[in-house]
């Protein structure tokens, strides 16, 4: 039966979920802070830095994240930098995250109705304090479905840091499989472990998004 051995391989295959998710969480630790950063960069006046956000932001959306991993894990070693593999994961799917979710936030932080900053003005806010209390704070809310979404896809990916040697789940699928032979039986295991994870974090993710689609105001929608 294909699941006959479901429960000796589930230890090691629940160690690589846990390195997943690792991976994920420090990947959005690292990249959602640029995203912003790159999003406002992108909006600037200040024309050299808006164009040197810009070309960060189309290099990291268009460059596979297989790219990005091995650049990271193979390539930086070549100029003296050499990483190991779960800051590689982080370096390489963080560039990726910093990329998607800038464009995120930006479209978050345009949703923000133009009066308000005129409001802001008005009453004498400065321009970092309008961005820091009115402005981000409402494209926050109404980026954070988007958001959520792009996380599912970050802990999707980290099924490719198998490529660089870390420990993972789908690396510890291969692994038993390479000592059984029983590769239908293990992958289908790893396959049900993602979809443990990816499908009620993607049923949240549609809740959130009805939900902040009901109580936002007019404008917002």
């Amino acid at each position: 039966m294909i699941y006959s051995d479901w429960l000796d391989y589930l230890p090691q295959l629940l160690e690589g979920l846990r390195t997943s998710l690792a991976l994920a969480g420090a990947s959005l630790a690292v990249g959602f802070p640029i995203g912003l950063l790159l999003a406002l960069g992108v909006a600037s006046p200040l024309r050299p830095l808006s164009g040197v956000c810009i070309v960060l932001v189309e290099a990291g959306r268009a460059v596979p994240a297989l790219v990005f991993l091995q650049l990271a894990y193979y390539g930086l070693p070549s100029i003296g930098l050499t990483l190991a593999s779960f800051v590689a994961g982080t370096v390489g799917l963080g560039w990726i995250t910093a990329a998607y979710s800038s464009e995120i936030f930006r479209g978050g932080i345009a949703s923000v109705p133009q009066g308000q900053r005129e409001a802001s003005v008005a009453l004498g806010v400065s321009a970092f304090d309008t961005y820091r209390t009115i402005i981000i704070p409402q494209g926050l809310r109404v980026a954070l479905p988007a958001l959520l979404g792009l996380a599912i896809q970050i802990f999707q990916g980290t099924a490719l840091a198998f490529t660089i040697a870390l420990p993972e789940l789908l690396s510890a699928a291969y692994g038993i499989g390479n000592q059984t032979f029983r590769f239908l039986s293990v992958l289908t295991l790893a396959g049900l472990l993602y979809v443990a994870i990816v499908i009620p974090a993607g049923i949240l993710v549609r809740s959130l998004e009805v939900r902040m689609g009901r109580h936002l105001a007019p404008e917002y929608r």
